[in-house]
């Protein structure tokens, strides 16, 4: 029987339940022409992400997995490439440690990597989000994209226009270069806002109706074009939206997560749990220093029986599993 940590146990580690952005925030937020009020309910939207974005509850790894796989997702039809959700975790979770993920993998390796780490900018963290989304920008380029990242970052911009703004300078210097456009945007978001970790958000609305021109045949907002700036405003609204419901969402399943754990008997339990709170998926055929293979498998079965775990991949062989 494995004991777990309480406050690791908490699956709020502070508050009884995620928040939600506010029901007048997203009320007709798709059609708003004011630059003012979209901004006002922009900050409304972030001021109620900003509490989940520095809180630690014990589901805040596989929420922030959960978004950059949508956001990889997203980043697929952009990058003129097919894979779904679905593809890019077998890209990843397929490819042995230390191998080549291929284009998809490495992209979504992109958004991962943005998720984890502080939203501090340097050189070796802009070269190597170019190299994962297959761009390729030379040392002197991105010392002066840092510069201007700097610049927008000390100009005390409110957080959704310093977004726009590096996004849009991106864009002007590199046209075929919109995947790291909206990667910094997230970046920059998450460091104007002093977030622990930027949350990969943006791209996930980069195609949605925000994004939109009314009198131009639906025609996307791209970086740097008139109207920009409102729709990230607008994007953002959404965007957290849909956050917090996925946070309320993980909650949920964390909590019965953790109920069922006292009756887990496998040793190495505690490892699987820990995985399952920090990872978007993790493979059935898992091994640990405490965890067969074999036991591995069992110890999922019996998660899914408890209804605990999603079996996620819909395949009988090399299984993923999630919240």
């Amino acid at each position: 029987m494995i004991r777990l940590d309480p406050l690791t146990a908490n699956p709020l580690s502070a508050s009884s339940a995620p928040p939600t952005v506010p029901a007048w925030a997203l009320a007709g937020s798709g059609a708003l022409n004011n630059d003012v009020d979209a901004a006002f309910r922009a900050g409304a939207a972030l001021g109620t992400l900003d509490t989940l974005a520095r809180a630690q509850p014990a589901w805040a790894g596989a929420w922030r997995q959960r978004l950059a796989l949508r956001c990889a997702a997203a980043s697929m039809r952009l990058a003129g490439r097919a894979e779904d959700e679905a593809a890019l975790r077998d890209a990843w979770q397929l490819c042995p440690a230390g191998a080549d993920p291929g284009p998809a993998g490495a992209i979504f390796g992109a958004w991962r990597q943005l998720a984890l780490q502080p939203p501090a900018v340097s050189a070796n963290r802009l070269a190597k989000g170019t190299e994962q989304l297959g761009l390729a920008w030379d040392d002197e380029a991105l010392a002066d994209l840092r510069a201007q990242i700097e610049d927008v970052a000390g100009s005390q911009w409110p957080a959704p226009f310093a977004a726009a703004a590096i996004a849009a300078r991106v864009i002007a210097v590199r046209p075929d270069s919109e995947l790291f456009a909206w990667w910094l945007a997230d970046l920059v978001l998450g460091q104007s806002l002093r977030w622990p970790r930027p949350l990969p958000l943006l791209m996930g609305q980069a195609f949605g109706p925000a994004f939109r021109t009314e009198g131009g045949g639906g025609k996307r907002i791209r970086p740097g074009e008139k109207g920009f700036e409102r729709a990230v405003c607008i994007a953002l609204v959404q965007a957290a939206a849909e956050a917090c419901r996925l946070a309320a969402e993980l909650s949920r399943r964390v909590e019965k997560l953790l109920a069922v754990a006292p009756k887990l008997r496998a040793k190495g339990a505690g490892d699987v749990i820990f995985l399952l709170l920090n990872e978007d998926a993790v493979p059935g055929s898992l091994t640990t220093k405490n965890l067969s293979r074999f036991a591995a498998r069992r110890l999922f079965e019996r998660l899914q029986q408890l209804e605990a775990v999603r079996e996620l991949s819909g395949r009988t062989s090399f299984r993923l599993f999630g919240l």
